[in-house]
Parts: structure tokens; sequence; C-alpha cells
């Protein structure tokens, strides 16, 4: 049992499957865990949804667990973070009551609204005010989608919220964004703040007043409620900071916040992204703001990540573990790539312009085995990341070695194969929970634990595992790199 004096930090990660609330002592080590699935529905082609009150009926299940494997009350923990999946559309009206399902981030539904949007001069303008182009999961299209699809939906809606926004609003009955979430389609690219201009743009303008409130990441957004203390297990009036974009906690989380910093999550996204000390504009990534005023996280990403792996598992794994199929794909061997198959990992998604034709699976043979299409599945999937690190490396100068997280940063193999592929050092720290530690360390900086970011990072964050590129490969991993361009477009 935990000594009633101890001071703790609780991480609420809001994915687009499960939800974890992790709790942290002040210097980043996790005392406990819980965890929540929430179910998801696709009531059309394409779309993915989920219900509102399902979200936070397992983000509260998951802090209760969490509590009470820590065997810690409420009044221990000193302050909470939120953090969860950007994109999407969580929408309430002036009771905060849900005007529809949530939109997750894999949806497509608004695939020609985002094409619509991002092309010729408007979609040059829209780059240039607000860092990106519009995906068909970005508020802007989603938006446009709403009000040609579902205009009494908007006619009921007060607030757009993301994901985090609306756990948080559930904890403390108070409305707000942080920069790091609103920079998904409307802010300012240098500004930082809500643009009128990328409303202009988009020609949104009417809906102005669904954006909420703009806080800083690591602000006291509001306190926990008596309400929401009965269902989790908070004590009441615990602060809780405004939060962030789970791929921002995470880059905390791991340590990546300084200027230069390279940062890579495996899981359903390919997240690929550089912290900068000011904005670069390219169709290629995303500029959004980070999690301090005056820095940018430069997000390179697709849906194309470890999912693929997890989804070739559960079909053709016949319930093997993990780590026997990818020590069996000998995934560092380069006599093993020799007219092996390729894989496209887009089974979920693809970088805009790409993958129209889903995921494919080229070069199989006859005497190929499951092994070879694990393999290429695996390699698939580091092959794409190198694609977006290589747009980010054209412009960016990377300092130090990257770091990994992420279900693939569990594997030492596809960890080694993504630095020999990526031609950069790899770094995975002791962090199991990314996001919610990130989130956590927020909560800390905002009740005064921690001055700022470094100050919280260096305290928290330790490395265990370093990868550095090898050189036995010769042009294979290369030539393998250049069929698989070939095959992309």
């Amino acid at each position: 049992m935990a000594l009633s004096s101890a001071r703790y930090f609780l991480g609420l990660d809001a994915g687009q499957t499960f939800t974890k609330a992790v709790l942290f002592t002040e210097d980043g080590r996790q005392v406990a865990r819980g965890a929540a699935s929430v179910a998801t529905s696709s009531p059309r082609a394409s779309w993915q949804e989920r219900d509102l009150e399902d979200v936070w009926r397992a983000a509260a299940a998951a802090i209760r667990e969490c509590l009470v494997s820590a065997g810690v009350v409420g009044a221990q923990v000193a302050g909470v973070g939120v953090c969860g999946h950007n994109d999407g559309a969580y929408l309430v009206d002036d009771d905060g009551a849900p005007t529809r399902a949530a939109i997750l981030a894999t949806d497509s539904r608004a695939a020609a609204e985002a094409a619509e949007l991002g092309e010729g001069a408007r979609g040059a303008a829209a780059l240039a005010e607000t860092g990106q182009i519009p995906a068909p999961y970005s508020p802007s299209a989603l938006l446009l989608w709403l009000e040609r699809h579902e205009p009494e939906t908007l006619a009921k809606t007060r607030w757009y919220l993301f994901c985090k926004d609306w756990l948080r609003f559930r904890l403390t009955g108070e409305i707000a964004t942080d920069p790091s979430e609103a920079s998904a389609s409307f802010t300012g690219l240098h500004e930082q703040e809500w643009s009128d201009e990328a409303l202009r743009i988009y020609g949104l303008g009417a809906y102005r007043e669904l954006l909420p409130p703009l806080r800083a990441s690591s602000a006291v957004a509001g306190h926990v409620t008596r309400a929401a203390a009965e269902e989790t297990g908070l004590a009441v009036g615990t602060p809780v900071v405004t939060g962030a974009h789970d791929v921002d906690a995470a880059a905390l989380g791991i340590g990546a916040i300084g200027v230069g910093s390279l940062s890579l999550v495996m899981g359903t996204f390919s997240i690929n992204q550089v912290v900068w000390d000011a904005p670069v504009g390219d169709p290629r990534w995303q500029a959004r703001s980070f999690l301090e005023r005056g820095r940018w996280l430069h997000m390179s990403t697709s849906p194309s990540s470890a999912s693929n792996f997890e989804w070739a598992m559960r079909n053709w794994g016949g319930g093997a573990d993990y780590a026997e199929v990818i020590e069996a794909a000998r995934l560092l061997d380069p006599a093993a790539y020799r007219e092996a198959p390729h894989f496209l990992p887009y089974l979920y998604g693809a970088p805009l312009g790409h993958g129209a034709d889903g995921a494919q699976l080229s070069g199989l043979r006859g005497s190929h085995d499951r092994h070879d299409v694990f393999r290429a599945v695996l390699e698939g999937v580091a092959h794409q990341h190198r694609w977006h690190v290589d747009a980010l490396r054209s412009a960016f100068t990377f300092s130090g070695a990257a770091r990994l997280c992420g279900g693939g940063a569990k594997s030492e193999p596809w960890t080694q194969l993504m630095s020999d592929v990526l031609d950069v050092p790899l770094e995975v720290t002791d962090s199991t929970e990314a996001g919610a530690r990130g989130a956590a360390l927020l909560a800390a900086i905002g009740v005064g634990a921690y001055s700022g970011l470094t100050e919280a990072a260096d305290a928290a964050v330790t490395v265990v595992r370093r990868h550095e590129p090898q050189h036995h490969w010769g042009s294979v991993l290369d030539d393998r790199y250049a069929e698989f361009l070939t095959l992309m477009r």
C-alpha cells in the first residue's frame, strides 16, 4: 500500500481503441495502470464512430482501476493530465450533452471534402495560414461534411471538442482546448491562436463560435467535480490541466522536446515528428503548435504503422507469440530479402496522394511462406516510416538520436531494422506509456512541481536501449526501399 503522504500525478491517455489511466510518482516512475476499451462502430463504409458516453465510462473505469491497483486514495493525486487522439470530432450542445456519435481520426467519410479544400489556390492558402493540407479526418473537412450532410447536428452543437477535451469536460465541467489540438485546422501558423483567416479560406466562418477557449497545455483548466469524483475515485477539487494531443504528450514522455528532436511512434499511425523553433510548411507534413508557445511540432504521419502487423497476427498468427514470429521472420538477415515480397502498409489509410487501392502484398510466389509474409509487413512499416522521416530530413537538422515509442518499440529486432532502414540512431526509453507519462508531467508542471518541459523530462526520462545503424546490408535496404517507392506510386 502507498503511504498517505505520497504525492502522485495521473495521466489519462485516450486512444482510438483503449483508454489508459496511469499513475506516476513526481519523478515519472510508473506506479499503476488501469485500462478500458471503447467499442468502435462503422454504420457505413469508411465511417469510424463511438459513443461519447462510452468514452467517458471507459475513462472513469480506467481511473478507478488504476487507483485501486496502486492502493492510492484520490487525495494523494496532486494533479491530472489528459491526452488523446487528435482530429475527428466530439460535438456537444450548450449543456455539454453529445449531439452525435464521436467521429474518429480513422474515419474517411470526408475524403471528398478534404480533397476539395486542399486543392489549388485554396490548398496553398490553407498550407500557408495553418501549416497543413486538410485530410479526411481534419476538423475543416469534417465541418464541411457535417454542413452538407448533417446540418441539423451543427444546429444543435455549441462546442467542437477533441477527445481529451471531452474527457476533461466530464472531469471538471469546464470547456477548453489547447494549442496542440487546436492547430489541427483553425489556428494561424505563426500566431498559434484561432484564425479567422483560416476559417475564411475554408468557407467555414459561420462556425467560429464552435471553437472552445484556448488554454496552455500545462495550465490548470479546472478541478474535479463531485460527480466526477464519485465515478472515478479522484478527490473533489483535484487540479486538471488542459492537456495535449497524444503525440505531443508522448514526445514529452520520452524526452524528445528540444529543437531538432526527432521522435517516432509505431502504433495505428506512423508518427514521425521533429520539434523546431519556427514553423515550416510543406504538404508532406503538418506544422502544429507544440506544448509551449514558440515551438512547433512538424508531424509527417499516416495510419500505416504497427497496426498492420497486429492485423496480420490476428489473421495468421495462429496464437503465436509476437516475439517468436518476429524472430522467425529473420528481419536482420540480408539474405532473407532476396526476391522477397513487398507490403504496402495501407490497411487503415496512407499518406495524402497515395494508397488509393489500399494495402498491397506484391511479389508473392509459391516458394514463400508465412515468415516471408510477416517479414514483408514488418519491413513495409519500416519503409513507410522512412518515407516520412526522409521528408522531414529534407528541411530539418535532427539533433542527437531519435526517440522511439509505441508497440513496435518493444521488439529489439524490429527497432534495429528501423534504425538500419532510417539510417539514424534510435533510443528507447523506460516509458511504456509515453502519452500518459507526458500528460502526467504536464499536470506536474501545472501545479508547480516542475518549472517547465526540460526540467520535467530530465527528471522523469531514462534511456534503456540504443540502436545504431548497422552497415552489413550493402545496398539491400536502399534497393528494397526504391522498389517500395515504385509500388507506392
